[in-house]
């Protein structure tokens, strides 16, 4: 029944905010400081003991049959319900009108008509009750904790030219980290040393250990299995991946969303109501033990604990089904979207273009024309030339280094091989102003079409386009069946927009947008009364996620992008949006059954109590059991806790990219 809000463990605050960037400051309210730090402790057993020892006796002594043992009753009353009746009066210095106040109040006023025996029940109640809880909420600390454990707490690093072990706090990151094998890696960061296989299952379940050389990119928390390896630090503490994850659920146990405010103000109604029932119950009935009974039925204690849990239980499942929601304000937005707007390119798409197909002519071959177009592109850093030499590396052709070679913006590229052949690589313009005579083939559309000819013979074309990511279509099949309305979002051209949407089966699709565009299309939306979730990953996204009522950013995008989000999918997932989208609404469909259940429950209770059908026993024993109902109701959000890796691995399942899916903020912005 103390319902503030739970603090960060203590043991990451201190390993890991010596990497944390400046915030402002985060510290807890005084009135809603949570007394117990830890959900079991054995001082809350004894007391709990103590008062079940005491009103055993009690009763065995047969009541306040004597003005010794109604003493011994009231000093173990108070003895026992100390931490009740401190919370009750700093309730009243700070003006606060909470349960704990009308339980003390009960409790009082059994004392005070000699119900020794009530009052120690209802006292022993409140404070099984107050364990109960704490053991529910301590799950989410449990995993968190779990989490940080993963984590070394020292790293081997390269210092005066020898390798030397610090406490992970003091690595900086022009340092260059050793991880041994078998060690777990510290940090976020690049091979530049060794060769080794790393399991990465606690970071993206695969099953297998992937090789690591020089380039490749490694993650906290993963295992280096047979070499060592030298590392340039990416990320530290709370960057990395581990860390905003664990900051993320900090930030939830600390926020308060305003459908908590609402509980909180509702639980304080409910108690005013608990006090003006009990009054006007003693006004007609004069029947003092219907009052008190009337006084401890009404209870909003399931409201007020019950919110706080059910949306840190959301941002974990979240968290641990691979989003971060950046706060209990943001979850419940997302709980009222009913429009969600998609980017294209690195949203939709994996913003990286691959060669879809090719078409050769009559007297040319698709491997030929293949190898042509990459001796020409060898040279070139444009996206379309990556995904060509891609192409050919998959297929392992042979290729030459070019002579010459010459580039023309916007039109194409001309090389010359060692044995004086001219290869034109470009669009159809290029190639017929340099006099070659092109065969129509089969034209993709809204897929960039190259042509190749070599030696003044037209060879046939690449068709060159992003890739659709495999679970945009059933992502998006999923939103819809949810009843939201989906809408392609995109600055990139009509045709390529069409294609992609159509394929998609999105609702409305929005082509050659400036970002000052689609920030003026989310306004649009908003002041028809929409409640939007914007869905992007490149910096032209960032206006539009910062005035959508929910921001939406990809994991793989732009750093921009991701800062500016209020919700950040971890690895780019389109299928995580679903999941969270779901968890925000179960969450808000959780808190209403607990509001509805509570005024039921009290309405009845306090009707019962007044025409004197409850005795304080039983009204005691209605409002602890129907407040752990409403708790539990909440705690099924909570993400389930077997072992620190499975924790992990869940959370993380999609965190890395396939290395197909990687792109720069360039590519994001093309969009």
């Amino acid at each position: 029944m103390n319902h503030a809000n739970a603090q960060p463990p203590e043991a990451f605050r201190l390993r890991a905010s010596s990497h944390a960037h400046n915030s402002p400051d985060t510290d807890h309210d005084d009135d809603h400081e949570h007394d117990h730090d830890h959900p079991l402790n054995w001082r809350e057993i004894n007391r709990v003991l103590f008062v079940a020892a005491a009103a055993g006796a009690i009763w065995y002594l047969g009541g306040a049959s004597s003005p010794f043992i109604t003493g011994l009753g009231v000093v173990c009353t108070l003895v026992g319900g100390f931490p009740i009746f401190h919370e009750a009066y700093e309730n009243v210095v700070q003006r606060r009108m909470t349960m704990e106040l009308s339980m003390a109040i009960a409790i009082v006023a059994a004392l005070a008509i000699r119900e020794i025996f009530t009052a120690l029940v209802i006292t022993l109640f409140v404070l099984v009750a107050e364990i109960l809880e704490g053991l529910t909420v301590g799950r989410g600390r449990k995993a968190i904790q779990r989490l940080v454990d993963l984590l070394p707490n020292t790293a081997t690093v390269r210092r005066n030219g020898a390798w030397t072990d610090v406490d992970i706090a003091e690595v900086s990151s022009q340092d260059v980290v050793l991880v041994k094998p078998g060690g777990r890696i510290p940090v976020d960061g690049q091979v530049v040393g060794g060769h080794s296989f790393v399991d990465q299952a606690p970071i993206t379940g695969e099953s297998m250990p992937v090789e690591k050389q020089a380039g490749a990119s490694v993650y906290a928390g993963t295992i280096n299995q047979s070499g060592a390896l030298e590392l340039r630090i990416g990320r530290l503490g709370r960057e990395t991946t581990f860390g905003k994850i664990i900051e993320a659920v900090e930030t939830a146990e600390k926020s308060r969303a305003p459908i908590q405010g609402i509980a909180d103000r509702l639980a304080g109604y409910l108690v005013y109501f608990a006090l003006g029932a009990a009054v006007l119950t003693f006004l007609i009935s004069h029947n003092i033990r219907s009052t008190i009974s009337v006084v401890i039925v009404a209870g909003a204690c399931g409201i007020a604990a019950g919110t706080p849990l059910a949306i840190l239980g959301s941002i974990g499942r979240a968290a641990q089904q691979g989003a971060i929601i950046k706060g209990g304000l943001y979850l419940e937005k997302l709980g009222e979207v009913d429009t969600v707007l998609l980017d294209k390119t690195g949203t939709l798409t994996f913003g990286t273009p691959e060669v879809l197909d090719t078409w050769a002519a009559s007297d040319s071959s698709s491997q030929l024309l293949l190898q042509t177009a990459a001796i020409a592109e060898s040279r070139s850093e444009h996206p379309i030339a990556k995904a060509i030499l891609r192409r050919a590396a998959q297929l392992h052709l042979v290729l030459e280094d070019p002579a010459e070679f010459y580039y023309t913006p916007g039109k194409g590229i001309i090389a010359t091989t060692a044995g004086n052949d001219e290869i034109i690589v470009g669009n159809q313009h290029f190639l017929i102003e340099r006099g070659v005579q092109l065969t129509q083939g089969a034209n993709a559309s809204a897929a960039s079409e190259i042509f190749v000819a070599r030696a003044g013979r037209f060879l046939g074309t690449l068709h060159i386009a992003d890739t659709i990511r495999p679970e945009a279509k059933s992502a998006i099949q999923s939103l819809k069946s949810m009843g939201l309305r989906t809408v392609l979002l995109t600055g990139d051209a009509k045709a390529s927009a069409d294609d992609v949407g159509k394929k998609l089966a999105v609702d409305e699709i929005a082509s050659e947008l400036l970002p000052e565009d689609k920030l003026q299309y989310v306004k649009q939306l908003a002041e028809k009364g929409h409640k939007v979730a914007m869905v992007g990953d490149g910096v032209n996204d960032a206006p539009a996620l910062m005035q959508a009522s929910v921001g939406v950013a990809m994991g793989s995008g732009s750093d921009v992008a991701r800062e500016s989000a209020d919700v950040v999918l971890i690895g780019g997932d389109l299928s995580k949006l679903v999941d969270t989208l779901q968890t925000a609404r179960r969450c808000r469909r959780t808190i209403l059954q607990n509001f509805v259940g509570t005024l039921v429950v009290d309405s009845i209770g306090v009707g019962l109590a007044a025409f004197g059908f409850l005795n304080p026993l039983l009204a005691a024993f209605i409002h602890v059991t129907s407040e752990l109902a409403f708790i539990l109701n909440s705690a099924t959000l909570l993400p389930s806790v077997r072992s620190a890796n499975q924790f992990v691995r869940g959370i993380l399942s999609h965190s890395t990219p396939p290395a197909h899916q990687g792109h720069s903020v360039t590519s994001a912005d093309a969009d």
